[in-house]
């Protein structure tokens, strides 16, 4: 009797056979004043890990950690009003966030049954971003510059560079056996800053006030337009910033006894 009551209590769920950790890897692109229409435009290797805790078969609390690079080029454009504007960032993305997983099917590690499925992930996350552009051939940090007149003394404040974002995607996941998984998806990341690329403003700062506030670096790379004028278009102020990470996970279960229970 006590053997059985042994062999149960070993093949039952619990904290480590229901939790996963793994690793992914992918690509990362920006979405905004630089790239308002282009998917994949200039997209760069993003990696990073994962934990997490399967509540049961149809839903799965998700930790997630990624770091990456975005970047674009006013040069690239096709309007010739964005290329004239020849502005350019890349900013490195570092960002750690918390959610769900909803499972389209039940899925278990193991059960031929429920092997597979697609799902929807929803989380809220933290990020840091530093928006950077090349200048004199070096690389320059654009937010300490404050390009768009920001200083103590203009009553613009500047932007932080730690940023909250909200995580929403799409994802396929497999079962490999009774101990691991694999996993792709796609997350679009919702921000609530314009200045991943360093670009808020509609319009460009005056430049000689510019230069007496911030000095001439500001200045010259707040308005680097081929032609010089200061009464183009600078930027999209009713628009935020996005980001997008497609990417690929292998995950391992931390313990062995039976799975999560079935939600059909």
């Amino acid at each position: 009797m006590m053997l059985c009551m042994l062999s149960l209590r070993a093949q039952q769920a619990n904290f480590f056979s229901r939790s996963e950790i793994g690793v992914h890897a992918g690509a990362m692109f920006y979405i905004g004043d630089l790239n308002q229409f282009k998917p994949y435009y200039k997209s760069n290797l993003a990696a990073g890990f994962m934990y997490r805790f399967n509540v049961h078969s149809r839903l799965t609390l998700r930790f997630t950690g990624v770091h990456g690079k975005v970047e674009a080029y006013d040069r690239d454009a096709t309007q010739a009003l964005m290329v004239n504007r020849n502005l350019s960032f890349q900013s490195p993305i570092s960002e750690l966030s918390g959610g769900v997983e909803f499972h389209y099917f039940p899925f278990q590690f193991g059960n031929k049954r429920y092997k597979g499925t697609s799902y929807i992930i929803a989380q809220l996350g933290v990020f840091k971003m530093n928006p950077q552009t090349e200048y004199n051939g070096e690389l320059v940090d654009l937010q300490p510059l404050g390009t768009e007149g920001q200083n103590e003394f203009s009553g613009q404040s500047n932007y932080l560079k730690y940023q909250i974002c909200v995580p929403l995607g799409l994802g396929l996941k497999v079962s490999l056996g009774k101990f691991a998984s694999f996993n792709v998806e796609v997350a679009i990341r919702k921000t609530f800053t314009d200045y991943i690329d360093d670009v808020g403003s509609d319009t460009y700062y005056d430049p000689v006030a510019l230069a007496a506030m911030n000095g001439a670096d500001a200045t010259a790379l707040s308005n680097r337009s081929l032609d010089g004028s200061t009464f183009g278009r600078r930027g999209n102020s009713s628009n935020k910033d996005w980001y997008v990470y497609t990417g690929a996970t292998i995950t391992f279960r931390l313990g062995k006894g039976n799975n999560c229970p079935v939600i059909r």
